[in-house]
């Protein structure tokens, strides 16, 4: 069995690729990575606080491991920062790391190559699964989860806050990706078979933020956010 780190968002990608890493005999996941906005506290593109992060790790009795990406910080700064870690989860016998990406060949192209940096391997539990069905797969297994942020050129605000579920996909807009692979939303896990119970949350304002293509790459939107806070 081979121990790995998987890369947390705090959604429901990343909790349906540790529901099925749990039942891999072939893998251990012994730690959580990830990565938020020094500035903010919060995840990038989630916008989900630091505290509530903490406390799904906490749920969850499982380490997590933290990076604090600088402001307008470039994609080396970030892919220091990531070996830096490496090398640290190195150092704990760990050299392979698990991502929640289904589709996207790029970024999965890119993680690879940033990972073989420092000799390490990458796991794609969800690759290639038909979306609509791994939102019903996440829905059998217990995970909930709800929208936190949207892409408003794709959904409107009226989304947010909205369980994940097969009813949910019936409304999504025709050519929405069913998980929101291509970025048209986000989620936060609020409960799963692996919590010790469900996350205690209170919901804050919504808040509308745009990026440009200089400082967030191909997005070129508008985006709106749901804030979460601490409900426990």
């Amino acid at each position: 069995m081979t121990d790995i780190t998987l890369n947390w968002s705090s959604g429901k990608d990343a909790a349906l690729a540790y529901f099925r890493l749990l039942n891999d005999p072939d893998f251990n996941t012994v730690s959580l990575l990830t990565t938020l906005s020094d500035e903010h506290k919060r995840i990038s593109m989630h916008g989900i606080r630091e505290e509530i992060l903490n406390r799904q790790a906490a749920l969850m009795n499982i380490p997590l491991q933290k990076l604090y990406l600088q402001q307008d910080a470039g994609m080396e700064s970030y892919g220091q920062l990531m070996r830096n870690a490496l090398k640290k989860l190195k150092d704990q016998g760990i050299t392979t790391v698990a991502f929640g990406d289904i589709f996207l060949e790029d970024l999965r192209a890119y993680r690879e190559r940033q990972l073989a940096t420092e000799n390490f391997n990458a796991v794609f539990p969800l690759w290639k699964s038909n979306t609509a069905k791994l939102v019903g797969e996440a829905e059998d297994a217990g995970i909930e989860a709800i929208i936190v942020c949207v892409n408003d050129r794709y959904l409107g605000k009226e989304f947010l806050g909205k369980k994940i579920s097969r009813s949910l996909l019936q409304s999504l807009p025709h050519g929405v990706d069913p998980c929101g692979e291509n970025g048209e939303y986000h989620t936060l896990v609020i409960n799963a078979p692996f919590f010790s119970e469900s996350l205690k949350i209170k919901t804050g304002e919504t808040v509308y933020k745009t990026y440009s293509p200089a400082d967030s790459g191909t997005w070129d939107s508008g985006f709106y956010f749901l804030d979460i806070l601490p409900g426990w």
